[in-house]
Formats: C-alpha cells, sequence, structure tokens
C-alpha cells in the first residue's frame, strides 16, 4: 500500500492561495488620500509636503481619542472617523479658506437664531484657519500635523453642532424637564453625517435654516428687539430665544386634526387643516412658587439634572384621545385624599356623604365612613375614594380619555367660575374644559355616539358610560410663552410655570 504525503503536495497550493488573498485584502483596504499635497496646493505653503498619511492617520486617532469626551457627539465622531481610517473627513471637501470663512460667518449668525456663537467656538475655529494658511505660522511638520488635526476635529464639533442645533434643537427636552412626555425626535448617525457629506458647506448650513412661519415671526421679533408689555428688553429676548428652541425640537404636529392645549395661555384649540375650528378657555395645573417668575432669574439648584416641578403642574405631552366618559366617576387620587378629602371629612362628618363620595377598603365599600378616625396619618392611604355621578361630581358631565404616566386628562367642571379668571393655573394637573359638549361634537362629528353623549350628560339619573371615538385624536399639552396668532401678530404669557427660566439657564450654560 502506498501512503500519500499530503502536506507536501499542498504546501505550494496553499502557498498560492495565501499569496493570492494577500493581494485581495489589499486591493480592499481602503488607500489614503495624499492629505500634505492637499494641503499644500490649497495653502501653498512647502512644510505640508512634509506630511505622510501614515503618520498623520496616527497622530490624528491619538489626539481624537484624548479629547474624546469634550465632544458633544463623541459616539458619532468616533464612527464617522473610524470608517474613514481617521483621517480628515472635512478638510478634504471643504479646505478652502473661503468656503470655511462662510461657514465661519454662518455660525456667528447664530445669534439670529437666540443662539450665542461662543456655543460653537467660532473664534477657535477662526484662529486655526488663520494659523493653517500663515506660513510664518507654521515652521515644522509637527505644527504642520497638529494644526490640520486641531482645526478638523474644531471645525467637525463646531459645524455638526450647529447642523443638529438647528435641525433638532441643541438642548433635548426630555433631559431638562420632569414632567415632558412628548417623543422628540433628536440627531442620529444618518443626520449627523450630513454635514460631512457635502462639498457644499455653505450651501447645506442655508439649507437647514427653519423655515415654518411661527420660526420666522419670531427670528424677526428678536433681530426686531420687539418688547413685550409689563417687561423688559433683556426678558423679551429671553422669551423669544427659548420659544425658537422650543420651535427647533422635533415633535410638533404632523396630523390634519389634532387638539392643541398651550398651558401658558389656558386656552384649548381644535386644529384642522391649520386653523382652528374651535377654541375654549381651559384651567391647568396649579404652578411652583416662584419669588420672581416674571424676572430673568437664572435656575438654579444643586443637582441641576431637571427642574422639579410642584407636584399638581399640568405635564407636557402627546398622546391619544381614544374614549369619553359620560357622567364619569372620580377615581380621587392618594395625594387629594391625604392632603384634602380625609382633611375635609375630619371636620365635618357629614362631608363625604353630602360630595357623593364613597370609601373603600381593598376594594370593598364601606357602608358607615362615619365610623373612620380621618385624622389619622395614614387615612388617606389606607382607603379609596371615588366620588359618584351627578352635578356636584369634581369632572363634571364628562372626561376625554388618553394614555399617559400622569393620570391626566380633559374634562368638565361644576366650577365654572373659574374661566372668569385671567390666569387659571388652578386645577390639581388635569385639564378643566369651559365647553366640553362642543369638544364632543368636534371629536365625534354628528351622530348616534354624540346624541349618546349630548344626552347622557343631560340625564337627571347619571350613569357612568364608556364611549370610544370613532377615530382617535391626537392630542399636545405644550408650553409656549410667546407666538405668532393667526394674524402674524406676536402673543405673549407669562411663564406661569417657570420653564423658561429652566430653559434659559441651559441654554446660557452652553455657552
Amino acid at each position: 500500500m502506498t501512503f500519500i504525503n499530503y502536506p507536501k503536495l499542498l504546501a505550494p497550493k496553499f502557498l498560492l492561495l495565501g499569496i493570492f488573498f494577500f493581494f485581495i485584502l489589499q486591493s480592499c483596504k481602503k488607500s489614503h488620500s495624499d492629505i500634505g499635497t492637499v494641503v499644500f496646493k490649497e495653502t501653498r505653503n512647502k512644510i505640508f509636503k512634509d506630511i505622510e498619511t501614515e503618520t498623520f492617520v496616527e497622530k490624528f486617532k491619538s489626539t481624537f481619542e484624548k479629547q474624546e469626551s469634550k465632544y458633544r457627539n463623541p459616539k458619532f465622531l468616533r464612527a464617522l472617523y473610524e470608517s474613514n481610517d481617521f483621517e480628515p473627513v472635512l478638510l478634504m471637501k471643504n479646505l478652502s479658506k473661503d468656503r470655511l470663512k462662510e461657514a465661519i460667518a454662518i455660525l456667528n449668525s447664530s445669534a439670529t437664531h437666540g443662539l450665542d456663537p461662543a456655543i460653537f467656538k467660532t473664534n477657535e475655529l477662526n484662529e486655526l484657519i488663520e494659523k493653517t494658511y500663515n506660513k510664518k505660522e507654521i515652521k515644522t511638520v509637527d505644527e504642520a500635523y497638529q494644526v490640520l488635526i486641531d482645526l478638523e476635529l474644531s471645525a467637525a464639533n463646531s459645524l455638526s453642532n450647529y447642523s443638529n442645533a438647528l435641525q433638532f434643537g441643541i438642548i433635548s427636552p426630555r433631559k431638562i424637564y420632569a414632567q415632558y412626555y412628548t417623543a422628540t425626535k433628536r440627531p442620529d448617525s444618518v443626520s449627523f453625517l450630513q454635514v460631512f457629506q457635502t462639498s457644499d458647506i455653505k450651501n447645506f448650513l442655508d439649507s437647514i435654516q427653519p423655515k415654518e412661519k411661527q420660526y420666522t415671526a419670531l427670528q424677526k421679533a428678536l433681530q426686531d428687539k420687539v418688547v413685550f408689555p409689563g417687561i423688559s428688553q433683556e426678558e423679551s429676548e429671553r422669551v423669544l430665544k427659548v420659544n425658537l428652541e422650543r420651535l427647533r425640537w422635533k415633535n410638533l404636529p404632523t396630523e390634519d386634526k389634532y387638539v392643541w392645549v398651550n398651558i401658558p395661555d389656558f386656552k384649548l384649540d381644535v386644529m384642522e387643516g391649520g386653523k382652528s375650528v374651535l377654541n375654549m378657555k381651559v384651567c391647568v395645573g396649579e404652578g411652583r412658587e416662584l419669588g420672581s417668575k416674571d424676572k430673568l432669574v437664572e435656575y438654579d439648584e444643586n443637582d441641576l439634572k431637571k427642574d422639579r416641578p410642584f407636584n399638581r403642574e399640568t405635564p407636557q405631552l402627546k398622546s391619544m384621545i381614544h374614549s369619553v366618559q359620560v357622567n364619569p366617576i372620580w377615581n380621587i387620587p392618594e395625594s387629594i385624599a391625604t392632603n384634602e378629602i380625609t382633611k375635609f371629612a375630619a371636620k365635618d362628618p357629614y362631608y363625604l356623604a353630602n360630595n357623593n363620595i364613597d370609601v373603600f377598603e381593598n376594594g370593598v365599600l364601606i357602608e358607615d365612613p362615619e365610623t373612620i378616625d380621618w385624622s389619622a396619618a395614614d387615612a388617606g392611604k389606607r382607603y379609596a375614594f371615588k366620588q359618584r355621578p351627578g352635578d356636584d361630581n369634581s369632572l363634571g358631565k364628562i372626561k376625554f380619555l388618553f394614555q399617559n404616566e400622569s393620570s391626566v386628562y380633559l374634562h368638565d367642571t361644576p366650577a365654572k367660575a373659574a374661566f372668569a379668571l385671567s390666569m387659571r393655573a388652578v386645577s390639581h394637573g388635569c385639564v378643566r374644559l369651559e365647553k366640553p359638549l362642543e369638544l364632543a361634537e368636534v371629536l365625534f362629528g354628528k351622530g348616534v355616539k354624540y346624541d349618546k353623549i349630548k344626552t347622557g350628560m343631560e340625564s337627571e339619573n347619571p350613569v357612568a358610560t364608556d364611549i370610544a371615538l370613532p377615530k382617535q385624536v391626537p392630542v399636545y399639552l405644550t408650553y409656549f410663552t410667546c407666538w405668532a396668532d393667526e394674524t402674524g401678530k406676536l402673543q405673549f404669557r407669562k411663564d406661569v410655570y417657570g420653564l423658561d427660566i429652566v430653559l434659559f439657564t441651559y441654554l446660557q450654560r452652553l455657552a
């Protein structure tokens, strides 16, 4: 029997195969740009000819890793440069001094958007450009490496921050407000890369200027130094700046029909086709106590991560109105039970009966709640309270339901006198409606369901009845202290929850 020596026979074949794959891998490997030659042609400084691309890449990578933590979007930047083998992406496309100067001019005009140019470090960027083009400044190859690296990273950080700021807002509202439940789109890898993919940086920066009528109206007011009644010019500028930032947030309505509640305006509009088809007064939640809430005061706490709202403030949110309850039962929240209901019951043994409030313990109705010691500290937690339907029910004759984390809703109220007040931040957090039946008509339309709602609300024998909308309607609980009305006139309202102060403080600290 003959034994064949396979390793000896296969060795030449494996060697050839290895050489084949080596050349394949080499051909697939990204080829570097001749950075030194490109920069020399643009600056005419011969020192840049001595730049070796491989050395530049290593130095660039090292510098980036040391400075990575100081950038606003370090993960996106790292992904960008890793995918480009740590080449100067921006400079290879937009190295022209004129182009870079045009870009800086646009960044310096960020004040017209209510943003301090210092946020985008325009002075630092301008100095690096001047240094790059000054032959007397760059005398050694080490200096040449470093100035190009610094210019690339400075430009990348400044331009991407500006791009993100104008397209998405420079601050994420959900990071600074404790009661903010409106989904807000933030920059992603696709939007972040836009500024690095263009070969005409000025054209790109011009193209991202917000063009909505509300935005341009506030922008013009800021440039014209409009002063609102009762406050100073400095405070008026603050109002315009914070509301411009709110308009940059990617969470404004895109639907044809929606319910819009502006908390500082104490108003509700049903919008359809870009126009208000129903407008009414509302009452919203009580605000926090602010000693100087109408003045330009910086919001400050030891741990400024999020604001700390008063627990009755109406939250900002977007949801979908899915149904109504006619003649609603009010499940009284534990906080109201503890701070109000049990205290009233302790003073007046007939309070619960007179207000149609039932008391439950472990889900079982207590037939004679007058025997309970309402002065006990845990009474509000131990017992559950429900107010039966009727004329004195705190929710009135109807409530409009939508999913949310704060258990708030829109509802009718027996306390109609509050709608005559100019300052209507008086509720426990829900939104009280001046014209609830009209809202039902606009949402449901004429028909069997609306007739059932109307009849139920007028009934002398009220029974809680749930009725689903034929089509869910978006609802926005928002907070704008300045806007242009349908005639184009600027409207201004007081910062009832102090949220302008919170946002303005964060904007100031960015600079």
